[in-house]
């Protein structure tokens, strides 16, 4: 063979490989920042996984997924949302709460996003509306940060002579202040004195519970917020030492050991949110797809520790409840 046969058929080998790689298609890159710690959402991502896993896809086989824990410090987000986009990814996971939607939308106004939130998606400026989203956002709303009253409620229902509920809440939260004054507007009505401790750094979380340790309150009320989620642990087992009914947002504190929670499912929202990621990327616009909204929400009440703090759940309550631990 002639040496230029012999370039042209290795240059035109090289060639035919360029173009092979180049019609292979790119593995698409999954963004996925949270507000929270991977400790206390394992069982949220593998809920993300199965949904995505409904549309066809699996981490390591046809998806890459980089993860961005805040830890509860909320201030991290907009440099996760930053560098995920600068990286870039093929589409934004933004959840464990409102900050980390608001931080991803800030961050793009072009790469699909798909949030998780409690509150209002509409004046938090991340759609138009639930349902015709517009732009490139949509997910899930929990609607549990406006639900606080409703706690409120049941833990008046298990102690009708309760003295002073302790709240705690996260000043650093966005939706505090409307917590804050939805959970004053309704001991008001029934003349319930409230203890108010605001709590964003594990430094502030251990002092304030000393503070309820000391003043001997006669229940706690947890509001929803994603940080007070990553010490749940710490929480339930705070409350049981000292013979301390309370009430959380979601099911995995009853679980835990916490006398009761009121709120939707966690696990539920985030498998809707891996079949959305999966529906976006094959091809569905998030302007088309409607905002999730919870449609039932749910009392758990765990019997065991009820035992244990030595009460008696009153009959109405328990048939009102949806799930009972014994």
């Amino acid at each position: 063979m002639r040496r230029r046969q012999f370039i042209v058929l290795v240059g035109g080998a090289a060639l035919w490989s360029a173009l092979a790689q180049a019609q292979q298609p790119t593995t698409p890159i999954v963004g996925f920042m949270s507000g929270r710690s991977p400790d206390d959402s394992s069982h949220l991502v593998a809920a993300f996984h199965r949904g995505l896993g409904e549309t066809g896809f699996v981490e390591g086989k046809n998806l890459k997924v980089e993860y961005r824990w805040a830890l509860g410090q909320y201030d991290r987000l907009p440099a996760f949302a930053a560098e995920l986009v600068k990286r870039p990814v093929t589409i934004l996971v933004a959840v464990g709460g409102d900050v980390s939607a608001v931080a991803a939308k800030k961050a793009t106004s072009t790469i699909p996003i798909v949030f998780g939130m409690g509150g209002d998606p509409i004046k938090a400026e991340l759609v138009d509306s639930l349902g015709r989203p517009g732009g490139n956002a949509t997910g899930y709303t929990l609607l549990t940060n406006e639900l606080e009253p409703k706690r409120l409620g049941l833990l008046r229902d298990l102690l009708p002579n309760a003295g002073v509920i302790a709240v705690m809440l996260n000043p650093k939260f966005t939706p505090a202040a409307g917590q804050l004054v939805a959970l004053e507007k309704a001991a008001q009505a029934t003349s319930q004195r409230l203890s108010i401790f605001k709590v964003s750094n594990d430094t502030e979380l251990n002092a304030s519970l000393a503070s309820i340790q000391k003043d001997r309150v006669s229940a706690l009320l947890v509001a929803a917020d994603p940080y007070l989620d990553t010490r749940r642990r710490q929480l339930v087992t705070f409350a049981a030492e000292n013979k301390l009914p309370a009430i959380y947002q979601f099911r995995e504190y009853a679980v835990d050991g916490g006398l009761m929670s009121y709120g939707p499912s966690i696990t539920d929202s985030y498998r809707q949110a891996g079949n959305y990621v999966g529906q976006i990327l094959k091809g569905t616009k998030p302007a088309d797809l409607p905002v999730l909204q919870p449609v039932k929400f749910e009392l758990v009440i765990n019997l065991k520790t009820a035992k244990a703090l030595g009460l008696a759940i009153p009959a109405g309550l328990i048939s009102f409840a949806d799930e009972v631990i014994e």
